[in-house]
């Protein structure tokens, strides 16, 4: 059990890691070669992430996770879009009120996030 656990556990950072990169990486690309701003390609980016993530989780990550309920599928997507607006925010006030770098402002939003989506997932979890 304990075994099955850690592998899980460790799919699982490598499934976030590889959403990060992809967040990460299509930020920077949309904003300096596609010269979309850097909100709009935060969104687009996320949003690309999460749906890349979501993949992962169910082909790789979760045994079993091909058979979620819509009110899984929901809370897992909703968390996600509550997610996404938590990012706008944060890219806009680091960027915008502070002044960091949008790069450098993306990596305190992710952490910010992951921390919202931490908590937000696990009482999801535990309430159903």
């Amino acid at each position: 059990m304990l075994e099955t656990r850690g592998k899980e556990i460790l799919r699982f950072i490598f499934a976030g890691g590889a959403g990060f990169v992809v967040d990460y990486g299509l930020l920077f690309l949309l904003t300096e070669y596609g010269k979309i701003p850097y909100l709009w390609s935060a969104g687009i980016s996320f949003s690309v992430s999460v749906l890349f993530n979501y993949w992962l989780c169910v082909v790789y990550v979760f045994a079993g996770a091909q058979k979620q309920t819509a009110r899984q599928k929901a809370l897992f997507f909703g968390s996600s879009a509550a997610g996404l607006g938590l990012n706008q925010l944060c890219m806009w006030f680091f960027v915008e009120i502070v002044g960091i770098y949008y790069l450098i402002a993306k990596l305190f939003a992710a952490g910010i996030v992951m921390i919202w989506n931490y908590i937000l997932k696990r009482k999801a979890v535990y309430a159903s």
